[in-house]
């Protein structure tokens, strides 16, 4: 069961990695990164942020929605983090049970948008959450858990 999927550039780090997971009640986090799954450096490093007792699992993006789509993950309570909208965009399109998207932190870039305190949408990414949000995805965010949520359709 797919718990929560959360857009952080950071990947995992402290705060998702226990404030997030234990919130959720996550027992697998799935890291759905094509650099990731080949880069020795940056999986290793993400390695070390991993809660004990959790599950870690990294894959490319093809990859994650081929597992997900084949119910191997069904035994789970699953964390999906990815570092992009359109990492995201794709997952939600691959798989279709994934109702709910939280945008946590996209690092400010040339001509993106400051929609909240952590969140910066270039264009092109603000078509892809309405995209997501004209799926009947909630697409939030929310930097931690106990923030309030903010709802990405209200403020685009």
């Amino acid at each position: 069961m797919i718990k929560l999927l959360r857009v952080d550039h950071r990947l995992l780090h402290g705060q998702v990695a226990f404030s997030w997971t234990q919130f959720l009640g996550a027992d697998c986090i799935l890291i759905a990164n094509d650099d990731v799954a080949v880069n020795e450096l940056r999986k290793t490093t993400i390695k070390l942020a991993k809660p004990q007792g959790v599950k870690l699992v990294i894959k490319n993006i093809a990859d994650s929605i081929e597992a997900l789509n084949s119910g191997v993950t069904d035994s789970y309570k699953l964390f999906i983090v990815v570092e992009s909208v359109a990492d995201a965009e794709k997952l939600v399109s691959g798989y279709k049970e994934i109702k709910q998207v939280n945008l946590g932190g996209i690092k400010a870039k040339e001509g993106a948008r400051n929609i909240s305190k952590a969140v910066n949408l270039l264009p092109k990414e603000e078509v892809l959450v309405r995209k997501m949000v004209d799926q009947g995805v909630e697409v939030e965010i929310r930097i931690v858990p106990g923030d309030k949520k903010i709802y990405a359709k209200d403020v685009l």
